[in-house]
C-alpha cells in the first residue's frame, strides 16, 4: 500500500487488486448487491484506493477495514440512488417528524404513508427495532449490535431483510 501511495506503483496496486477484489465482491454480494452491481462497486472501491492511497493511515485502521468501509459506503450510495429507495427514504423521513410538524399530505402521499406505516408494523419485531435504531436513532451497525447483543452480521441481515419486505410491500 505504501508503494501505491508514494510511488503510484502499478504492480503493487495489481497485487492489492488481485487480493481484495474477490473478497470485496463476496462482501457486496452478501450485502445484497446483484453480481453486476457488486463487480461495478468493487471497481469503484479499488479506484478510490488508487486515487486516495495517500489518505490511508495504517495507524487508524487495517487496509482491509478501510477498503471494506469504502465498499460499504459505495453500496449504500448506490442504494440511495435507487428510485425505490429514494421514495422510501422520503416516507421514512416523514415518519420521523412529529405529527404536529408534518404538513397535511395529499391523497397520494397519505396512501403511501399509510402503506409504509402498515409495512413497518408488519415487520418482525427484531427487524422493526433494527430499522428504527438505524434510521431514526442514527446508530451504526456496531452500536445496534452492542445494544441488542447481536452479531454485526445479524444486524446487517435484519436491515437487508427488512428493506426487502418494505420494498415489496410498497411496490405491491
Amino acid at each position: 500500500m505504501q508503494a501505491v501511495a508514494q510511488h503510484r506503483d502499478r504492480e503493487s496496486f495489481m497485487r492489492l487488486y488481485d487480493h481484495y477484489a474477490p473478497r470485496l465482491q463476496r462482501y457486496l454480494l452478501g450485502l445484497g448487491a446483484t453480481p453486476g452491481a457488486a463487480e461495478e462497486l468493487v471497481q469503484e472501491t479499488l479506484l478510490k484506493l488508487w486515487l486516495h492511497a495517500h489518505a490511508f493511515d495504517p495507524a487508524r485502521a487495517m487496509l482491509s477495514t478501510w477498503l471494506f468501509r469504502i465498499a460499504r459506503n459505495q453500496y449504500l450510495d448506490s442504494i440511495r440512488r435507487d428510485r425505490v429507495w429514494a421514495a422510501m427514504q422520503l416516507d421514512l423521513d416523514a415518519l420521523s417528524l412529529p405529527e404536529q410538524a408534518a404538513e397535511q399530505p395529499s391523497a397520494g402521499e397519505a396512501v403511501d404513508e399509510t402503506k409504509l406505516r402498515a409495512a413497518m408494523q408488519a415487520l418482525p419485531e427484531r427487524q422493526a427495532r433494527v430499522i428504527h435504531m438505524s434510521y431514526f436513532e442514527a446508530k451504526s451497525h456496531r452500536q445496534i449490535a452492542e445494544a441488542l447483543g447481536l452479531p454485526v452480521g445479524t444486524v446487517k441481515s435484519c436491515i437487508r431483510l427488512a428493506f426487502a419486505r418494505l420494498r415489496a410491500a410498497l411496490q405491491g
